[in-house]
């Protein structure tokens, strides 16, 4: 039974960067960490990886985590420039926020790389696409209209303590 989505995880090759950003830019408070060494024979299996070491970082993101991975053996790919939100694979992450505007002109204060300014979509939503640090696209979003299935309102405000299927 699938009770929600638990984290979103980031592998990059500059931990401190990425951590930077979610954490210090977009304000995602640190949950834990959990890291390994070179030996771990239960992640190498997990992760389908052979002699793997890794550092992590959780952060929480309102009714979810955001997980950063820096894979110290054996070292990943770079980060891919320039994908495009129509590229296969995961296309963003999607942050609800209040008062997206906001935080739009906070962070391109910052230097945080934008699509567009948050535009009106439909009176139903403000939205806008950024790139972090190794390019990956997020969506800060703001839901303007009420009772609508899209609404974080919406969901079920207490998982733990709920058997029912979401679908």
């Amino acid at each position: 039974m699938i009770r929600g989505v638990h984290h979103v995880s980031l592998s990059t090759r500059n931990f401190a960067r990425l951590l930077h950003f979610y954490r210090d830019l977009l304000g995602l408070p640190f949950a834990t960490s959990y890291d390994w060494e070179r030996g771990s024979t239960a992640a190498d299996q997990v992760v389908g990886l052979t002699d793997s070491a890794v550092r992590t970082a959780l952060l929480k993101a309102g009714n979810t985590f955001v997980e950063i991975f820096e894979y110290l053996h054996p070292l990943g790919t770079p980060p891919l420039a320039g994908r495009r939100a129509c590229d296969a694979g995961i296309t963003h992450i999607c942050f609800d926020v209040v008062d997206v505007i906001g935080e739009y002109t906070r962070l391109c204060a910052a230097g945080v790389e934008f699509h567009t300014a948050p535009l009106d979509i439909g009176g139903v939503v403000r939205t806008t696409y950024g790139r972090d640090p190794d390019g990956n696209i997020f969506e800060l979003q703001e839901v303007i209209a009420t009772g609508l299935p899209l609404d974080l309102q919406t969901l079920v405000p207490d998982l733990a303590g709920d058997t029912r299927r979401l679908t």
